[in-house]
């Protein structure tokens, strides 16, 4: 078996050692009914080492993880662990080999406690064998410990958040031992602290000699915590570099194949009337503590701030999820009463949530359906005998409309929508609101776990939206894409507008003194 060299793995103060590969991935290929989806790839993950692969949505991450894990077998090349060939892989035998995957929606129990789901993972036996509690409890507080959460073992699952979740994923991994832990978007839902306490976490594991397989469309993230990355296209290994000798120019040339000039392609557009106005707008069950801001048809208004800060929920309570208890929501002038999601509707109001998995597209539902979903009138027949039923050709129609004018990806309109990749699952969510002729747009973390090449076609099409006279809100944790695609930015603190800028005083020091309860000049708002 042959050995690499490695420079710098597990600290700086490492120059040279020689590691024998944890895992080897030689000359994979896979289709699925005669499409490529890994062509040849090959990769492999060192001792100490976190190596990060990265690709456009469809370059082939996600086939690759699954054959790791033995959840799909491949139709040519070799598998090696700790230098042994694996034949006939599947789940089962990946856990007895030490490799463990978190993805990015964690795969627990809901209604079991996190000592029963770490339990699951880490504990062997009859099913049928005297269960030692206070055994089980200590080894969960155990993992919980050495993944750095204050989580209680016996709360249940359903009652935690999603970072939680994710924590518990990682603590499960750890308790087993895993010696090849595969992060998919790991930090897609975390706080920047919890970013931290996860950078932590691996700090620790890869001092124990783990390997991280580092999945993110986060690029900044790639250079702060990987030692190698390897670059998938379109099923293919494009190269595998050291990380630190990449600049994010000559990462992103390698995932799309193209230059990339303008990830935040903004225009000057013509900024109309006001739009949507909202005066003392307060919500105690949201925690919206009297907002006032407006936004101009035409406009990108970018609301920005803190986890926790009720950008989210704002947006909820203008769109009727969490109606305002005071206050006055103006449209175009005039005073409206949005109780609900009904009326939001009906005053053309659209909302693409952050979490489009569960509230954005339904999953299990086709294109048509989704697209056609806020729209039903229009696809209904309307004579005696089809009265109230959908009309399947105009429900193709409207959806053939807005795939092709929004450009999704997908051989079938009928196609399911968990077929999609993220951004193409995106922009149906965009299209069942321009299918309502939406007037006004909030869109909350629109580019949240899609790629690089996705994440720019959207925020042309934002662009393209803004210049149709619609009025847009958007939402974003991400200061790049808040500083380059807004006309002004709105930030909040404690459930209230902290502050409005404009695109030439907008910052990150101010937008940050802002979120922080600061006003922009230093002083404590």
């Amino acid at each position: 078996m042959r050995e690499i060299a490695v420079g710098r793995l597990q600290s700086d103060k490492l120059s040279s050692y020689l590691f024998m590969p944890l895992l080897e991935a030689s000359s994979i290929s896979k289709s699925y009914s005669g499409v490529r989806a890994l062509k040849c790839v090959s990769f492999d993950l060192l001792p100490g080492e976190v190596h990060a692969v990265v690709g456009e949505n469809g370059a082939g991450k996600s086939t690759l993880i699954k054959i790791v894990t033995g959840a799909v077998a491949p139709d040519s090349g070799t598998l090696r662990v700790a230098g042994r060939v694996v034949e006939h892989h599947n789940p089962t035998q990946a856990h007895a080999l030490g490799i463990a995957a978190v993805y990015q929606q964690p795969a627990l129990f809901p209604d079991l406690t996190v000592a029963e789901n770490i339990a699951l993972a880490i504990e062997s036996g009859s099913l049928w064998r005297r269960i030692d509690w206070k055994a089980r409890a200590r080894a969960a507080r155990e993992a919980l410990a050495r993944a750095g959460a204050e989580i209680d073992p016996d709360a249940r699952v359903s009652a935690l958040s999603m970072p939680e979740q994710q924590i518990v994923e990682i603590a499960k991994a750890i308790g087993a031992r895993a010696k090849i832990l595969i992060l998919d978007e790991p930090t897609a839902s975390l706080t920047d602290r919890e970013v931290k306490r996860l950078f932590q976490v691996i700090a620790t594991l890869r001092a124990e000699g783990a390997g991280i397989v580092y999945i993110s469309h986060r690029i900044e993230e790639i250079a702060a915590i990987a030692d190698r990355v390897t670059i998938l296209r379109d099923g293919e290994t494009i190269a595998t570099c050291d990380a630190k000798s990449l600049s994010r120019a000559e990462l992103i040339r390698m995932m799309v194949g193209r230059e990339i000039e303008a990830i935040f392609p903004k225009r000057a557009v013509p900024i109309g009337e006001v739009a949507l106005e909202v005066r003392n707008l307060r919500s105690r069950a949201a925690g919206i503590r009297g907002v006032s801001l407006e936004v101009r048809a035409g406009e990108i208004l970018g609301l920005s701030g803190l986890v926790g800060s009720g950008r989210t929920q704002l947006a909820e309570t203008i769109f009727g999820l969490t109606p305002a208890e005071s206050g006055e929501i103006r449209l175009r002038g005039r005073t409206v009463r949005i109780s609900s999601p009904a009326d939001a509707i009906r005053h053309k109001i659209g909302y693409v949530p952050e979490d489009r998995r569960q509230h954005g597209v339904v999953m299990s539902m086709s294109i048509c359906a989704n697209i056609s979903l806020a729209n039903l009138p229009a696809v209904c027949g309307h004579g005696p005998i089809n009265h109230g039923l959908i009309d399947s050709a105009a429900e193709n129609a409207l959806a053939r409309t807005y795939v092709e004018r929004l450009r999704v990806k997908t051989h079938s309109i009928r196609a399911e929508a968990s077929s999609l990749s993220g951004g193409n699952q995106q922009k149906v969510a965009l299209a069942r609101w321009l299918a309502i002729e939406a007037a006004i747009l909030i869109l909350d973390e629109p580019t949240q776990g899609v790629d690089v090449g996705s994440k720019s076609e959207i925020h042309g099409l934002i662009v393209d939206l803004a210049e149709q006279g619609l009025a847009i809100i958007m939402i974003s944790s991400e200061l790049p894409e808040i500083l380059g695609m807004s006309d002004r930015i709105a930030v909040m603190h404690a459930g209230k507008i902290a502050g409005v800028l404009s695109r030439a005083e907008a910052t990150q020091e101010n937008l940050l003194a802002l979120a922080l309860g600061h006003g922009a000049d230093g002083r404590v708002a």
